[in-house]
């Protein structure tokens, strides 16, 4: 990973990718790579730029691994796997990292679920101890009561962020809406409650033997650290995790959109909000990254068309968002609109189906265009600036590799976006955006609601 100072300056090179007159230069991420006897894809990134290594795990599993009746499985086991493991006691794992200096997290998704843990560069070894034990010997100490009390703690996540909150059901409607029975991405991350209520010890211990197993994970070490000492340190932690058995492929339902599907459901809030979604190409597959550029367009700050024109200029909108929400197996585009006080999501939908629709029928202009690809690069560029953590030099390697097989796809993925034209930004639109086969969904207030 190159300084902060030299990023910056390459950032200000590629400035203008739409007019630039030379190649701009290739990124360069060094990094070695390879596969234990046990199946587990190893990659070594080495970046003396300060005293820090990260240790970076994706196991190829989320919650669309799941099956109905039996959601929430994923996001369970990544609160599991802080509860202590064959050799690391309740407790000791935050307690010898922090008396290190280093921290952990984690994430679960529809596709992977990711953890890290940071330390400085003298306490690599300490980090990948805890990575293996717990991907080694995380059965050893589980129990009923160790199952019971994190699934208290996922339902408690799910009152938080879901139940109780503003507009918090929405989300999960709307992949409802979205998707068929059957297809994975229609239950939420979080699972449904009576899911939940209903896994037990036996559940859990078969989803942790079919999903966590070093074939079916990839670990990324990388920082202030030499390549062959790494390798020998995974070698000497990971060696004796045994393999997994081939896991079956996904059978997916074919999934479309023929006509316009509303829904309107009542929550406790102040203003009613709408919900607007299409089906979309998956991530990294043509059209993704310009139907990034087109939610750009429609919605990407201050100067995007349905911002100026509906709380700027008409004021009839208290905010707009657009975003292009990718996804291995399916994605899908969608549009968030809340009306000012006084004013009706009829009004802002006529907006929106407008400007929908001229970006359908004319190119945006190219300064449109290059705006959304410069603020793109601007993200890139600031992402490489971090080592660890999620979005970083690390979990990137490792999301590259999950979702294409090559580690060092840095160029690619940002050649996706600097080789769009507005005419092909107006293709895109008009071929995914359909005005009638798409999903509307309204929340409004409940009559009881004193929010």
């Amino acid at each position: 990973m190159k300084p902060a100072a030299v990023l910056l300056a390459l950032a200000l090179v590629l400035a203008t990718p739409v007019v630039a007159q030379s190649p701009s230069p290739r990124i360069q991420v060094a990094y070695a790579q390879f596969t234990l006897p046990n199946g587990l894809q190893v990659i070594i990134h080495e970046d003396h730029s300060v005293p820090i290594v990260t240790v970076n795990t994706w196991y190829h599993v989320g919650s669309a691994r799941e099956r109905m009746g039996r959601t929430g499985f994923a996001h369970l086991f990544e609160h599991l796997m802080f509860m202590g493991s064959g050799h690391m006691k309740y407790g000791e794992l935050d307690a010898w990292l922090e008396a290190a200096g280093g921290e952990n997290n984690a994430s679960t998704g529809n596709d992977f679920t990711n953890y890290y843990i940071n330390v400085p560069s003298n306490a690599l070894e300490l980090a990948l101890f805890i990575e293996s034990d717990r991907m080694g010997y995380l059965l050893d100490t589980m129990t009923p009561q160790t199952v019971d009390a994190q699934r208290e703690v996922v339902k408690n996540e799910r009152r938080q962020s879901y139940e109780n909150r503003p507009y918090g059901m929405a989300s999960i409607v709307l992949d409802e809406m979205l998707y068929p029975e059957g297809h994975p991405y229609r239950w939420p991350v979080i699972g449904y409650m009576p899911d939940l209520t209903a896994a037990s010890q036996d559940d859990v211990v078969a989803f942790f033997r079919t999903f966590y197993a070093p074939s079916n994970a990839s670990l990324v070490v990388a920082g202030d650290l030499d390549t062959a000492t790494a390798r020998t340190l995974v070698e000497k932690w990971f060696s004796d995790v045994k393999s997994g058995a081939p896991i079956d492929p996904m059978t997916i339902p074919g999934v479309s959109l023929t006509g316009v599907q509303r829904r309107v459901i009542a929550d406790r809030v102040q203003l009613p909000r709408l919900y607007l979604a299409w089906l979309t190409p998956r991530f990294m597959e043509p059209g993704d990254a310009a139907l990034d550029v087109a939610a750009n367009v429609l919605a990407g700050g201050k100067n995007s068309r349905l911002y100026k024109r509906l709380v700027y200029d008409m004021q009839i909108a208290q905010s707009v968002n657009a975003f292009q929400a990718s996804a291995a197996l399916s994605s899908s585009f969608q549009i968030i609109a809340t009306p000012r006080p006084g004013h009706t999501i009829a009004e802002l939908l006529s907006v929106i189906d407008e400007e929908i629709a001229r970006l359908q029928q004319e190119a945006p202009t190219a300064h449109e265009v290059e705006r959304a690809v410069n603020q793109f690069e601007a993200s890139f560029y600031n992402r490489m600036e971090s080592l660890a953590g999620f979005g970083g030099v690390a979990d990137q390697l490792n999301g590259y590799f999950a979702r294409t097989g090559n580690p060092d796809w840095f160029n690619e993925d940002l050649a996706r976006y600097r080789a769009l034209s507005p005419s092909g930004i107006r293709a895109v639109a008009a071929r995914f955006l359909p005005l009638d086969r798409r999903v509307e969904l309204t929340v409004i207030p409940d009559s009881g609601s004193n929010r």
